[in-house]
């Protein structure tokens, strides 16, 4: 990855306001994963004061959260903080273990917590981000590769239900989200969600570099998904590199140290094409900016983000 001329930090793009249609029903944001964070805490981390004052500084208004915890988790602390910068909240994130019974009221608890501090600060959505299969940080396996038989019954149970309770009891809609070395990776794996989770209380967040991870093509989903798409993480995957991971079945974590999560126009989608294709659906839809970066130089993010800011913009995604 070429990282860009750090003279450009002087000049970033302005905030998006007012796309010409049809990108106008498209609002873009970031969340820290653009900052390489993954974990609320982690010493390889930008501490997230320095990332909420960089990322205003790149041009950014509208934030998911990510990591709970990561940004102050008190409701009034949080909207102190936002505002203090001039964005606004429109998402939580949370990782949850649905296929597990021991584990549900732990993710239970973790979830309403989180909703309860978003809803309070004016966020829509809640995305579910998927236990990943092999460690983060030691990549030791700790699940089963798929879901099988009773796991994947509760399963699809209890992400009904974590949608139901998001939705009446918060007014929030959950997104599922899928991810490299989840239960929901491939095209094959996400269909099998759609086809058995009730789409008034599941939605999907169409993140376009997973779902290139997992062999799939985002934008072919925009067009056979489109009732089911109610939320959106851009970024993008090296193809080659990709392709290597799988082959030598190494942990995403490795990938991501090697490369394949890429700044656009590297890699894939087509960031041209997708947003076209978004702009098209004709639906209200905040699109958010990551790149799968942890770890990574502090000195990385800020010039890195201005420069897919820009691109973007270029694309039709928000304006310079």
């Amino acid at each position: 990855m070429t990282t860009p001329d750090p003279a450009a930090i002087t000049n970033p793009p302005t905030k998006a306001r007012n796309p010409e249609p049809p990108f106008d029903k498209l609002t873009i944001g970031v969340c820290p994963d653009q900052w390489g964070v993954w974990f609320p805490e982690d010493e390889k981390q930008i501490p997230w004061r320095t990332a909420l004052g960089e990322m205003a500084q790149a041009g950014f208004s509208v934030m998911e959260t990510g990591p709970w915890g990561y940004f102050p988790k008190d409701a009034r602390e949080l909207q102190s903080v936002m505002d203090e910068h001039g964005f606004r909240v429109v998402a939580g994130t949370g990782w949850g273990i649905l296929h597990k019974e021991e584990a549900w009221a732990q993710t239970e608890r973790t979830f309403r917590a989180i909703a309860e501090t978003h809803a309070a600060v004016g966020a829509e959505y809640m995305v579910h981000l998927p236990p990943m299969y092999r460690d983060e940080k030691t990549w030791e396996f700790t699940d089963d590769r798929e879901l099988t038989g009773e796991a994947w019954q509760r399963y699809v149970t209890n992400a009904n239900e974590l949608g139901r309770i998001m939705r009446e009891d918060y007014g929030l809609t959950m997104v599922l989200h899928p991810h490299g070395d989840s239960h929901i990776e491939t095209p094959e794996e996400i269909a099998r969600v759609f086809e058995a989770t009730d789409p008034e209380l599941v939605s999907f967040c169409l993140d376009t570099g997973h779902i290139v991870y997992g062999g799939g093509d985002p934008i072919a989903m925009i067009d056979e998904y489109p009732e089911r798409i109610g939320y959106v993480h851009i970024k993008a995957f090296d193809p080659g590199i990709t392709r290597e991971a799988h082959e030598k079945d190494w942990p995403f974590g490795e990938a991501v140290a090697k490369g394949a999560s890429v700044r656009p126009p590297a890699g894939l989608p087509d960031m041209r094409q997708l947003v076209q294709r978004l702009a098209a659906m004709d639906k209200e839809l905040y699109v958010i900016c990551e790149q799968d970066l942890y770890p990574c130089d502090p000195a990385l993010p800020l010039p890195n983000a201005i420069a897919t800011r820009e691109f973007l913009a270029a694309c039709g995604l928000g304006v310079k």
